[in-house]
């Protein structure tokens, strides 16, 4: 038999296991060790992405008749891509974003002179 004080009991232990989640939503957000390792490969990812999207603008702009400054601004920016997706590799996902940053306004900058 339940008297009125059960009621209450279930009710607050119910109300302390907080708001309902869908499985494995939890678990996503639990494990920072997952969540490093995923700033990682997209850091090394999106470095080599830019890179090799780099170094074909870079090779396009030489083919053609655009000023010198131009493919010599696209291979900086793809090198400095590059060495971002190294040290996003490493662990070192700050400087890599910001060194991605760096190296795709430096392609910007030389889109601008041609």
């Amino acid at each position: 038999m339940s008297g009125p004080g059960d009621s209450e009991a279930s009710e607050t232990a119910e109300a302390s296991e907080g708001p309902e989640t869908p499985e494995g939503m939890a678990e996503d957000f639990a494990d920072p060790v997952e969540d490093a390792l995923r700033a990682r490969w997209t850091a090394a990812g999106t470095g080599v992405l830019l890179a090799l999207a780099g170094l074909a603008a870079s090779m396009l702009r030489l083919t053609g008749s655009a000023p010198a400054f131009v493919p010599v601004a696209y291979a900086v920016g793809a090198a400095g891509c590059a060495f971002a997706s190294v040290l996003g590799s490493r662990g070192r996902t700050r400087r890599a974003l910001w060194l991605l940053v760096a190296g795709v306004m430096v392609m910007a900058l030389g889109d601008q002179f041609d």
